[in-house]
Order: C-alpha cells, then sequence, then structure tokens
C-alpha cells in the first residue's frame, strides 16, 4: 500500500473525505508525481516520476479523472478551510475570479464551445478557441518568501454552451451566475468570515453587483466598472 512521506503525510490526508480508499490512494501517487515530476504534469510523466511506487495498471489512474465518482465540492472546501486558517479571522479573505478559456478541438470532449481567448487576443486582433471555458474562483496568500500575494484557486465551474444546456434541458447559467454560485458556496461554508471578490471588467454586471449587496456583511466587490456606468 502506499504510504505518503511523513511531513506530508497530514496535510494530504485531509482530502481523503472526498474520495474512496482506494481512488484516493491513486489520487496520492498523483500528487506526489505531480511535485516530483520536472516534466509536463501529464499522468504519464507523474506515474513515470514516481516509478514503482504506482501500482497497477497505468489506465487506473487516468480513470481517477474519467471515471471514479468523487467531489470537488467537497475537495474545495477543505482546501479552503486550510488556506483560511493562513489568514487572520478578523482580516477579510481576497478572493480573485476569473474566467479561462482552454483549447479541446477533441470530439469527445464534453461540455466545448467557441470561446473568446482574452489572453491571445489584442486591441486589433481577437482570438476565438474551440474547448472549455472555466471559471475559477481564488484565495490571495502572502508567502515570506514572494512579494506579491499568490492566488490559490479553490473552487471552478465549467461554462457550458446555451445550446448544450437546451439540449440536456439544464437551465442555462452565464460565467456571472457561476461566480455567484462558487462565491455563496464560500459564504455557506465559512459564515464567519468576510471577503473581498476582485474582478476584471468582465464581472462588472448588475447582477453580480445586486448579488454582493445582498451578502454585503460577508463580501464586497472591487471590479473594474464602465467608465460612463
Amino acid at each position: 500500500m502506499f504510504t505518503f512521506p511523513q511531513a506530508a503525510e497530514p496535510l494530504i490526508s485531509a482530502f481523503s473525505i472526498a474520495f474512496s480508499r482506494r481512488t484516493f490512494q491513486r489520487v496520492g501517487v498523483l500528487i506526489l508525481g505531480a511535485i516530483l515530476s520536472l516534466r509536463r504534469r501529464t499522468i504519464t510523466a507523474m506515474l513515470g516520476a514516481v516509478g514503482p511506487a504506482a501500482r497497477g495498471h497505468w489506465s487506473d489512474f487516468h480513470r481517477v479523472f474519467s471515471r471514479a465518482a468523487w467531489s470537488p465540492w467537497t475537495l474545495g472546501r477543505v482546501l479552503a478551510g486550510l488556506i483560511l486558517e493562513r489568514i487572520p479571522a478578523e482580516q477579510p479573505g481576497v478572493i480573485p475570479v476569473d474566467d479561462t478559456a482552454v483549447q479541446h478541438k477533441g470530439k469527445r470532449v464534453y461540455g466545448k464551445g467557441r470561446h473568446y481567448d482574452a489572453i491571445r487576443s489584442t486591441h486589433g486582433h481577437t482570438v476565438w478557441v474551440w474547448g472549455h471555458k472555466w471559471v475559477t474562483v481564488a484565495i490571495n496568500v502572502k508567502f515570506p518568501f514572494a512579494s506579491r500575494p499568490w492566488a490559490l484557486p479553490v473552487l471552478c465551474a465549467l461554462y457550458r454552451p446555451e445550446e448544450l444546456n437546451r439540449a440536456e434541458g439544464r437551465r442555462h447559467k452565464t460565467p456571472i451566475r457561476l461566480t455567484m454560485q462558487l462565491v455563496a458556496a464560500l459564504i455557506h461554508w465559512f459564515p464567519r468570515r468576510t471577503f473581498i471578490l476582485v474582478g476584471d471588467g468582465g464581472d462588472a454586471s448588475h447582477e453580480l453587483a445586486r448579488f454582493c449587496h445582498r451578502h454585503r456583511r460577508h463580501v464586497t466587490l472591487v471590479s473594474r466598472f464602465h467608465a460612463d456606468a
């Protein structure tokens, strides 16, 4: 049976609540492989980094993401709790939010659509990618070795195209609605904490502003707003 290094065991084991025992053993191997790998952190590279510790067929580790049942919400709650322990209770937690387009063209890729790529686009040239759009909420943490705080992602949600939701009978959620859902989860899990939600111009919406106003005891919105608002 795979065992974690003694120094890392308490931290990593905190996440076991989100997995079955067998799946968590494989997740532990992948975590160690991600730390040790000097190449891209693909499943294959991570398994190669841990060597004999990766017992079982390589496909078992791929199925952690494609087949195994586990809860990203539970993972996010545990991770957010560990991060907030580093922030004094009287100090608001700064939570940046952003959406990221990731190119995936495969025929079997679920939830893909045509999305604007803000990173590669310029004022004179717009770039679109075919793939996923993820809305991510992070928590800023200050480390003694860094001059700037690090934004550590804790929750994410996949934006699904409206036509896909219509075909599956799902209620369509815009990126702003997904942001509200993620922030509402943090407020529910940590009712004694206060947060400062930081977003770019894409988050400057009346809907998000009204949401933050309703929850003004817990969250304050800071965003680049329209000049003619």
